[in-house]
């Protein structure tokens, strides 16, 4: 199997932020990463070209293969801001009920702006997430 595709770059969060164009994006991508960042204690790290990603653990290919990835990450895509929480959703009904407008996919959460949202619940969501990866983080 080759190397994956997206590996961690040296852009900064400052420089991969400034390149947000919607100013209200932006603002809300600064409120997650200072939540994923408070979660994992790690600082942020651009992962390709458009993901920002705190933690690393190992991901298991059907081939036996493994590669890095983010414990939880985002990305400002143009028509939802999209959070990458690595355990999915199945454990986070609960949560999920008072989060707010939003949709999921199997690890990926999509947010059209964090005003429609209740952060201290997104927080929540996070470090459960993060907690749930303890087991499988890599460099702490």
């Amino acid at each position: 199997m080759s190397e994956p595709k997206t590996r961690p770059t040296k852009v900064t969060l400052k420089e991969f932020l400034a390149s947000v164009a919607d100013v209200q994006r932006r603002a809300d991508c600064k409120v997650v990463a200072d939540m994923m960042q408070a979660a994992t204690g790690e600082k942020a790290v651009l992962w390709g070209a458009s993901i920002v990603g705190f933690g690393r653990h190992l991901i298991s290919y059907a081939n036996g293969s493994e590669a890095e990835w983010p414990i939880v990450g985002f990305s400002p895509r143009k028509n939802d801001l999209t959070l990458y929480i690595m355990p999915g959703f199945s454990r986070h009904d609960e949560l999920l009920a008072r989060l707010g407008k939003h949709k999921t996919g199997k690890s990926c959460l999509y947010l059209k702006r964090l005003a429609d949202i209740d952060t201290a619940v997104l927080d929540e969501l996070i470090r459960e997430s993060v907690a749930a990866m303890a087991p499988r983080r890599i460099g702490a």
